[in-house]
């Protein structure tokens, strides 16, 4: 176990949670992107809520069988992939919109601007819990190092 495992594995949540304030900031910024991707029929679809998945940074059997019986904590979390949310398009009655079908109707993104800034808040809120577990880890090793004088 190296002294640095806590700091790492602060350091992999930080970059987790960056990159989920990232796609939420983009989820905000194309809420009523109504041209976002060109399908294969060569029509215009809405964007689509984009979602981040996380992991465990090693979680193959054998590692988390070993850090069971030592007792170790995980080393770190990694993004496993970022997601499209496939919940369906939102209707808004807009006849004089460019995209509006036949009846009128426009689709619209899957984005809740509601949704997305409990999301954000939820990231902030973890991104600065991991940088106070950052800043104990680096006094602890601090007060370490002024033992040895």
């Amino acid at each position: 176990m190296s002294i640095f495992n806590s700091i790492n594995t602060s350091g992999s949540a930080l970059t987790a949670q960056r990159l989920r304030m990232d796609v939420v900031s983009s989820n905000i910024a194309n809420a009523q992107s109504t041209r976002a991707v060109l399908n294969e029929n060569g029509e215009y679809e809405p964007y689509r809520r984009k979602m981040v998945v996380m992991q465990s940074a090693d979680n193959r059997f054998k590692s988390m069988l070993q850090n069971a019986s030592n007792s170790n904590t995980a080393q770190g979390v990694k993004v496993a992939s970022i997601v499209e949310d496939e919940q369906p398009f939102k209707l808004e009655y807009n006849p004089d919109h460019p995209d509006a079908n036949e009846a009128g109707y426009v689709e619209m993104p899957n984005v809740d601007p509601l949704q997305e800034m409990v999301d954000l808040m939820s990231s902030t809120r973890s991104y600065e819990a991991n940088i106070t577990s950052l800043n104990a880890s680096k006094s602890m090793l601090m007060k370490a190092l002024e033992i040895g004088k």
